[in-house]
């Protein structure tokens, strides 16, 4: 019976997940209705609430956003209304940096959480996975002796928190698994691993330290 009972957790745990997480993603995305007047809005007209027609709306307004911006006209309402926005100080702030990440992950260039690494972390002798996210600063890149990498380290069972470092690229190693893969070995705590590629070799443990001077101890 234990057999049995294990074997349909198994079936179901993950697809409750599944449209736990989905149920959740439909519903943010319904609120989107509560952009039209109370009097014409869907559960009004029809006396309940049906799951998805705000996702549907959410998907129009983005692809209608799209097409208007995407000719002169539509460009010129984009720049009046960011001169808009650039005038309110802590709006201005949260708009750019916003528009600037947006533009990093879906532009398709760089680099930006398209390469795995390992780095070391929290201790040299533990190794974490890691996301490239880019290059110092010229000013950051000048204080340091030797080359550096930015790296988003996440938080297992949630990857959307986690910590931002700059560690030496020497330091760091380079996996052949993709972000998607990552991103599952993380949410999962380590229980979906994706296939270690052949002769992946870890670079020599580095010196231990002592703690309160920061002196090696060997090496």
């Amino acid at each position: 019976m234990k057999k049995y009972f294990i074997t349909g957790l198994l079936i179901w745990i993950p697809l409750a997940i599944t449209f736990w997480v989905l149920s959740m993603i439909v519903r943010l995305m319904d609120q989107s209705l509560l952009l039209l007047p109370h009097a014409i809005q869907p559960e009004t007209l029809l006396g309940m609430y049906i799951p998805g027609i705000g996702m549907v709306l959410t998907l129009l307004i983005v692809f209608i956003t799209g097409l208007v911006t995407a000719n002169i006209i539509g460009q010129r309402l984009v720049r009046f209304w960011e001169g808009v926005l650039a005038r309110i100080p802590v709006v201005k702030s949260l708009y750019y940096s916003a528009k600037q990440i947006s533009e990093t992950l879906f532009s398709g260039n760089g680099e930006a959480f398209r390469k795995v690494l390992l780095v070391r972390y929290p201790h040299p002798h533990a190794w974490s996975v890691a996301f490239l996210t880019s290059a110092p600063t010229a000013e950051i890149g000048a204080a340091q002796d030797e080359e550096h990498v930015g790296v988003f380290i996440p938080t297992a069972p949630s990857p959307v928190n986690g910590f931002f470092f700059f560690v030496k690229k020497s330091d760091t190693i380079e996996l052949e698994m993709s972000v998607d893969e990552a991103l599952k070995y993380i949410v999962s705590m380590g229980v979906v691993a994706p296939s270690p590629p052949p002769g992946q070799h870890f670079p020599p443990t580095p010196p231990a330290y002592d703690e309160p001077s920061g002196h090696a101890l060997n090496g």
